[in-house]
């Protein structure tokens, strides 16, 4: 027979685990229904059209731009090819220009050209200006919402504050099955079928990795 402290002891971390698992659960479900749907949208990539929308735009650098440009071009020991940021005067331009936001972002320079890579969840864009006459392209490229959402998924061109974000949530995740897994122990006696159910969610991935991977 139970005594009254070992029950008094089991309500107490009954109600602690069910506290912690709710709040778990209340802090990831957006998340976790993020995910789920873009589990679902990543496993079938390959079935869903996408028809990207891409912009392509020119213009040309103002001749004492241009001039700036080319003096303040890095040289790396001599060589062609360097890296380094976009000159504070250029980014103001692109920014008013194709809203393009340069600032912190560096740029492949060579001999004869100026190169910015700017990917993004769900697209990409860049930004090429010819130093010899100013000539600039723009060009963005928009996946659509499926791609954007499937590239939060990965984390892919997303930031440090996302980042930041998946592993909170990862936390609250892990935090959110482990309590259940101890709710589950506190309530198998009187469940029967907790431990083979339990079991099966472990098998079945099991089985399917050891049987069906090639």
């Amino acid at each position: 027979m139970t005594s009254p402290a070992s029950s008094a002891r089991r309500a107490y971390w009954l109600k602690t685990l069910h506290e912690w698992h709710w709040v778990s659960s209340a802090l990831c479900l957006v998340g976790m229904l993020l995910f789920s749907l873009t589990g679902i949208t990543l496993n079938h990539a390959a079935d869903i059209e996408a028809r990207p929308d891409v912009l392509h735009e020119t213009a040309t650098l103002p001749p004492a731009l241009r001039d700036a440009l080319r003096q303040q071009q890095p040289d790396v020991d001599r060589q062609l090819h360097g890296r380094a940021p976009a000159p504070a005067a250029l980014a103001t331009w692109l920014k008013s220009q194709w809203a393009v936001d340069a600032r912190g972002q560096d740029a492949e320079w060579s001999a004869d050209e100026f190169y910015l890579s700017l990917p993004r969840p769900g697209g990409d864009a860049w930004v090429r200006i010819a130093l010899d006459d100013g000539s600039a392209e723009y060009e963005r490229t928009d996946r659509g919402w499926i791609a954007y959402l499937n590239d939060l998924h990965k984390g892919r061109h997303t930031g440090a504050a996302w980042r930041w974000f998946i592993d909170a949530f990862a936390a609250a995740a892990l935090l959110f099955s482990l309590t259940g897994l101890l709710i589950l122990k506190m309530h198998a006696g009187r469940r029967p079928f907790t431990w083979p159910m339990v079991g099966m969610g472990l098998l079945a991935p099991l089985l399917l990795a050891l049987l069906l991977m090639h």
